[in-house]
C-alpha cells in the first residue's frame, strides 16, 4: 500500500472518530433522566427539529430552536444554564450539542434516543 492510501485511511479513521466519540462535557441521558430534569426550572430545554415536527409532537417545557438555525439563536440562551437537548432519534441532537459545547455552554445533556422513546 502506497502512502497515499495510508494517508486516506488515517483521514477517514480521524473522520469517523471525530463524529463518534462522545464530546467532552456533553453527557447522554435517557428519556427518564431528562424528564426528572424538568422539575428543575433552572434547566433550559431546546427541541432542534423542524418546527413541522415540533408542532405536530413536543414535550411540554422544550422550546423549538431547529437545528438548520440553532447557531443563530444562541444569545437567547443561557450559557451557564444546564441545556437538555432533543431531536426525533438523538442525530440531530448530538450534533446541536456539540455545537453549544464549542460555543461555551458548560452544561449540556443529549436525549438519546429523542422523541422517539419520549
Amino acid at each position: 500500500m502506497g502512502i497515499i492510501e495510508w494517508i486516506i485511511i488515517a483521514i477517514v479513521i480521524a473522520f469517523l472518530i471525530n463524529r463518534f466519540m462522545p464530546v467532552k462535557g456533553i453527557t447522554n441521558i435517557n428519556v427518564n433522566e431528562a424528564k426528572k430534569k424538568m422539575k428543575d426550572k433552572k434547566v433550559q430545554f431546546i427541541d432542534v427539529r423542524t418546527p413541522g415536527e415540533y408542532k405536530a409532537n413536543h414535550a411540554k417545557p422544550f422550546k423549538n430552536y431547529p437545528l438548520f438555525s440553532l447557531k443563530n439563536d444562541l444569545s437567547s440562551l443561557d450559557r451557564e444554564k444546564e441545556v437538555v437537548v432533543i431531536c426525533q432519534s438523538g442525530m440531530r441532537s448530538t450534533k446541536a450539542a456539540k455545537l453549544l459545547k464549542k460555543n461555551g455552554f458548560s452544561h449540556v445533556y443529549n436525549v438519546q434516543g429523542g422523541m422517539s422513546r419520549w
